[in-house]
């Protein structure tokens, strides 16, 4: 057992905050880069409406979901002890959850002729904003401990009340 927990990679729970915000940025990143790839080759008058729609909805998402995801992540890391396991950036039930997603997305960008992908486009600029927008409370976290200072005994789901 001492031999498990001496390859564990064990790092401060403050650097899974970051591991958190900057994955989470990188993939809303990434997933607007593909739809802006596919919005790119049309015209101002034909792009228009499916970027706005994509930008129009990750907002939506963002605020009626993504941001209290992102809060409830930051307060279960902040319970850990000092040292957690590096991969701990994540509950381990949401890697199940990232793997569905992540091969629907690649399902969906390969199935879909390329005529269509200005419609797919909405969803990827819809999911990358709401996780683009999420990412921002990981670093608000890193620069105020907003969250970690309202942690005084309370259950993550009283700090998001």
């Amino acid at each position: 057992m001492e031999l498990v927990s001496k390859l564990r990679p064990a790092v401060p729970k403050i650097l899974l905050v970051l591991i958190a915000g900057m994955l989470w940025s990188a993939v809303g990143i990434m997933l607007g880069a593909f739809a802006y790839s596919w919005l790119s080759p049309l015209t101002l008058a034909e792009a228009l409406p499916p970027a706005l729609a994509g930008i129009a909805i990750g907002v939506v998402v963002y605020s009626i979901g993504f941001y209290k995801l992102a809060n409830k992540n930051i307060i279960r890391i902040l319970g850990y002890d000092d040292k957690v396991c590096l991969f701990a950036f994540q509950a381990w039930k949401s890697y199940l959850i990232i793997a569905l997603m992540v091969s629907m997305g690649i399902f969906l960008r390969h199935s879909v002729p390329d005529e269509y992908k200005r419609y797919l486009a909405i969803l990827y600029l819809a999911m990358g904003g709401a996780l683009l927008l999420s990412s921002l409370h990981y670093y608000r976290e890193l620069a105020t401990g907003h969250l970690a200072a309202g942690m005084d005994g309370e259950s993550p789901e009283a700090e998001l009340g």
